[in-house]
């Protein structure tokens, strides 16, 4: 069964994950940002400042404020990708597929601003009184009903993909993680399950309220842990800049050797770090209290920023400055040893990092299969998604492992990239119009 599920999956995942969707999303960021004229990477300052003196009240429309929609997206976004994903990068591409993890994370940044920007502008109130949108919605909404059948792929997609990438991938990570130190796994997925359904009964306000409190605190502490780590190895800094520049144009340090494969392991790590063009954070977008598409969107666009050239790009350092690169380890083991190879005895960092990271990542990935599977069936079916997914908290957690089903579920995450970058480009004039009748003040 898995041989044959294997051999039907294999080319999927090859053209979901490969160079034809890769290259996709790389184009819709270049068409953005130069559409937009560099306008969000220009505008970051600007973004941040109003992030920070944002006073939303409740006569806007939205249940969660500006700030709690980005945490929410990034709840979802910052989770092993930052650790053990760079990690991987490194390990098969080599310290070179960072200066692409870079590059498209900029082109990102504008993405992922005109993701926000239809989600807000196209959004809908359902039957229960909340706000819903995100790339089905903007399909529907924004091409027509004649459309309506990408949106119902995109949803049928983002919600299947969430049980495996968004969750029992994450469960199983943490309770691998914790069973080193003799945790048992059923007692992380018994206590995994208890915290998960404890927040996502309360719907998208209680997700919003947990992930505000932990993203801040958690990727606060873990780049004080790493800016301890390259303090401790400052003098190696200029060096790994100049190791990640060097091999980004050659395959020399590639695992694959082909300079093919710096680039693309650089672009997929990247991209399944911050998600920009996959469609999933604009879904949180849609519920922010704002008036605004355009002010949501520069707030949106910070996730990418936050996630990929901040937190990654600390990852990142860690490794190279320590020479952990080179012992042949990969994953969340190579990020581990890099840690302890800095300051004997702070792997632990990594290892709470996960266990932390990989749980907002639940919670956020929940609101998107909740508003996918709501897209789908009718407000009906909130209340047996949620049953169903801590469920999988529990069995990914137990029964899980890195084998053909999450390999079906990475399939379908990247099959959701492209319903949702085909709206984006067809509706990019409707980004460029907003865009150029906002007024940026301050």
């Amino acid at each position: 069964m898995e041989q044959a599920i294997n051999l039907i999956n294999t080319p999927i995942n090859n053209f979901a994950w490969g160079w034809p969707t890769v290259t996709l999303i790389a184009i819709t960021g270049v068409l953005f940002t130069l559409g937009l004229g560099f306008m969000p990477i220009i505008r970051i300052p600007y973004a941040i400042n109003i992030l920070l003196r944002s006073k939303t009240t409740k006569l806007e429309k939205g249940e969660i404020s500006p700030f709690q929609a980005l945490m929410t997206s990034l709840s979802a976004t910052i989770g092993t990708g930052n650790i053990a994903g760079v990690a991987a990068a490194i390990a098969v591409g080599g310290p070179g597929a960072i200066f692409w993890m870079w590059l498209i994370a900029l082109f990102g940044i504008a993405t992922k601003y005109a993701e926000a920007v239809l989600a807000v502008h196209y959004r809908e109130v359902d039957s229960l009184g909340n706000h819903v949108g995100g790339p089905m919605y903007y399909i529907k909404n924004g091409l027509g009903p004649k459309w309506t059948w990408l949106g119902g792929l995109f949803a049928l997609f983002g919600m299947l993909a969430g049980f495996g990438i968004g969750n029992g991938v994450q469960c199983f990570e943490v309770s691998s993680a914790l069973a080193i130190v003799g945790i048992p796994r059923l007692v992380t997925g018994a206590l995994l399950g208890v915290l998960v359904f404890a927040v996502i009964i309360g719907g998208v306000k209680r997700i919003a309220k947990a992930a505000s409190a932990i993203v801040p605190t958690m990727a606060l502490l873990y780049i004080i842990a790493c800016l301890i780590i390259l303090l401790n190895n400052i003098s190696s800094i200029p060096d790994a800049f100049a190791t990640i520049f060097a091999n980004a144009f050659t395959g020399k340090a590639a695992a694959g050797g082909t300079f093919a494969q710096v680039v693309l392991m650089g672009f997929k790590r990247g991209i399944f770090s911050n998600e920009a063009g996959l469609g999933s954070a604009p879904i949180a977008h849609a519920s922010a209290r704002t008036s605004d598409p355009v002010r949501q969107g520069t707030i949106a666009m910070l996730g990418t920023f936050i996630d990929t050239l901040i937190i990654c790009t600390m990852t990142a350092l860690v490794i190279i400055t320590t020479g952990a690169y080179q012992t042949g380890a990969s994953g969340s083991d190579l990020s581990i040893a890099a840690f302890n190879s800095g300051i004997e005895g702070t792997g632990w960092v990594v290892l709470v990092g996960l266990v932390v990271f990989a749980f907002t990542t639940v919670l956020g990935w929940s609101l998107y299969g909740e508003r996918c599977a709501e897209y789908l069936f009718g407000v009906k079916a909130i209340l047996p998604f949620r049953f169903v997914w801590v469920a999988f908290v529990v069995i990914g957690s137990v029964a899980g492992n890195r084998g053909v089903v999450w390999a079906v579920a990475d399939t379908l995450n990247g099959l959701m990239a492209i319903p949702n970058l085909i709206a984006l480009i067809l509706l990019s004039g409707t980004v460029f119009k907003l865009s150029r009748n906002y007024q940026f003040n301050g």
